[in-house]
C-alpha cells in the first residue's frame, strides 16, 4: 500500500493512459453504517454490524457511542473463505448498548450524520452530552433537529445559533409527540427524529412544513432499516398527510446486518470507464437497494454508458463519448460534483438542478464546484439551484477540495483526462473513502 499524501500536498491526478479494465471493491456504505450504529445502540439486545466502513464519519459516530457507554467490539474474521459465504467474512462490529449516561462529550468532526443523529440520542443519556466539531460544522445547519427536540421536551444550550457547538441536558427519556419542522435544508433532520423515536415515551410524529424536501431516498432508508429492526413506522401518503412520518414508540431489536458497498462512493470509479471509454465492475452492487447513488445506472446510460447490473456486482462500460445531461438531482445531490466533473468533459452542455441545498454541506459545493472547475479552463456558471456546465478544452492545475471528500474525487475524475490536474488534500477523502489514492492509482493499474 502507498503512502497517503499529507492533507497539505498536492496529489498529481493520474492520467489515463488508455480504456481502463476494472473490477474496484468498494468500501461499505457510510449511510447505512452510521443508521446501523445508532439503532444498535438503541436496541435492547447486542446486534452485529458486518463489513462496516471504517472512515473518519463512522469512526466519529463509534466513538461518540462510546463516549455515551455503548460498548462497540470490534472483529476481524477470515471464516469466509470456510463458509462460502462472502458476507461473514471480513471486518464486523457487535455492539452492545448499556444505559446511555453522561457526562460526555462528541466530536462531530464535519460529519452531518453525526451531528444531527446524536443529539436525539443524548436526549436518553442520564446526564450532560456536550457537541463539538470541525470549524466548518459551526456553519452548517442543525436548528431542525434543535427545535424540534425543545419542541419535544429537550433541553439543549446553544447560545441561541442553532447550531454547534451544544449541549444536551439528557434526562433519560423523551416524551416525544407531535413535531413540525422545516428540514428544506436537510433531510438528516427527519431521519434524525425518526431514529431515535422508537424510545421516546409517545413516539414521534413528524411534519415537514417547508419549501422541497431534498434527499428523499435518504429518510427512505431511514424507514426501511427501522422496520427492519421492529420499529413501525407509517410512511407519507400523497395528498393531505404528505411529508409526514409516525414512528410508535417500541423495543428495538438487535441485528445482524451486513453493510452495502457505498453507491455514491463508487461513483468516481464508474465515472472513469464512462470517461475513458473503458469498463469498471463493483462487486455486491445490490439488486434492491434504498441508497441513492443506486441512480447511477440511469444517470451515466444516459450520459453515454451501458450498465450491467448481476448477482456478481454491477458493469458499467463507455462508449467513448460523454452526452451533456439535464436532470433534476434534488434527491440525490451528493452526486452532483463527480457529475459536474464528467460534465466537464462532455460533447454537450449540462444542466445540473434541484441543488440549492448543497450550498450548505461541507463546502458550498456549488460555488466551489464552479471556481475550480473554471479555473482548469471550463465554463461553469451558477444558478439559483443548480449548475450550467458547458465543456471546453480543460488545462492542468491545482484542483482545491476545501475539505471536501467529493470535491478531491471530482478533481481525480478531471485529472484521468486532463494532463497536469493537482488536488489539494487528496487525503479529506478519508471522510468516507478511506485508502482512495490507492483505489484510484489500483484501478489504473499504476
Amino acid at each position: 500500500m502507498t503512502e497517503t499524501p499529507a492533507l497539505t500536498d498536492l496529489w498529481p491526478a493520474p492520467l489515463a493512459d488508455g480504456p481502463v479494465n476494472a473490477t474496484v471493491q468498494v468500501p461499505g456504505s457510510k449511510s447505512v453504517t452510521n443508521r446501523g450504529l445508532v439503532l444498535a445502540a438503541l436496541a435492547a439486545e447486542p446486534g452485529w454490524l458486518r463489513r462496516p466502513l471504517r472512515s473518519r464519519d463512522t469512526l466519529l459516530m463509534a466513538g461518540a457511542l462510546r463516549a455515551m457507554g455503548v460498548k462497540i467490539e470490534e472483529t476481524v474474521s477470515s471464516s469466509s473463505s470456510a463458509t462460502g459465504d462472502p458476507a461473514a467474512g471480513g471486518e464486523a462490529w457487535r455492539i452492545i448498548p448499556a444505559g446511555l449516561h453522561g457526562p460526555a462529550t462528541v466530536d462531530v468532526g464535519n460529519a452531518g450524520t453525526v451531528m444531527r443523529f446524536l443529539p436525539p440520542v443524548a436526549t436518553l443519556a442520564d446526564g450532560t452530552v456536550h457537541f463539538d466539531g470541525d470549524p466548518r460544522s459551526y456553519e452548517r445547519p442543525l436548528h431542525g433537529v434543535i427545535d424540534a427536540l425543545r419542541a419535544l421536551g429537550a433541553r439543549i444550550e446553544d447560545e441561541g445559533r442553532g447550531a454547534l457547538p451544544l449541549t444536551v441536558h439528557g434526562g433519560g427519556a423523551l416524551d416525544g409527540g407531535k413535531v413540525d419542522i422545516d428540514a428544506s435544508s436537510s433531510s438528516q433532520f427527519v431521519s434524525a427524529l425518526l431514529l431515535s423515536a422508537p424510545r421516546f415515551n409517545q413516539g414521534v410524529e413528524v411534519r415537514h412544513t417547508g419549501p422541497s424536501l431534498p434527499s428523499l431516498p435518504h429518510i427512505r432508508m431511514t424507514v426501511d432499516m427501522l422496520r427492519c429492526v421492529g420499529a413501525q413506522v407509517d410512511e407519507p401518503e400523497t395528498g393531505g398527510e404528505a411529508n409526514v412520518w409516525r414512528v410508535s414508540p417500541s423495543a428495538l431489536l438487535g441485528r445482524d446486518l451486513t453493510v452495502e458497498p457505498d453507491l455514491s462512493n463508487a461513483q468516481p470509479f464508474l465515472a472513469a470507464a464512462l470517461v475513458t471509454g473503458g469498463r469498471v465492475l463493483v462487486p455486491d452492487w445490490p439488486l434492491r437497494t434504498t441508497q441513492p447513488g443506486d441512480r447511477l445506472r440511469e444517470i451515466f446510460t444516459e450520459m453515454g454508458g451501458s450498465c450491467e447490473l448481476t448477482e456478481q456486482g454491477l458493469a458499467l462500460t463507455g462508449s467513448g463519448r460523454v452526452h451533456g445531461i439535464d436532470v433534476d438531482l434534488s434527491d440525490v445531490g451528493e452526486l452532483t460534483p463527480g457529475l459536474a466533473a464528467v460534465a466537464a468533459l462532455a460533447d454537450s452542455p449540462s444542466t445540473l438542478r434541484g441543488i440549492a441545498h448543497l450550498r450548505l454541506h461541507e463546502t458550498d459545493r456549488l460555488a466551489a464546484l464552479t471556481k475550480e472547475i473554471n479555473e482548469l479552463g471550463g465554463d461553469v456558471t451558477e444558478t439559483a439551484d443548480g449548475l450550467v456546465i458547458r465543456p471546453r478544452p480543460l488545462r492542468g492545475g491545482v484542483f482545491h477540495t476545501y475539505d471536501d471528500h467529493r470535491m478531491a474525487t471530482a478533481g481525480a475524475i478531471l485529472g484521468l483526462a486532463v494532463p497536469g490536474v493537482e488536488i489539494e488534500n487528496v487525503g479529506t477523502t478519508a471522510k468516507t473513502l478511506p485508502d482512495f489514492p490507492d483505489l484510484w492509482t489500483g484501478m489504473l493499474g499504476n
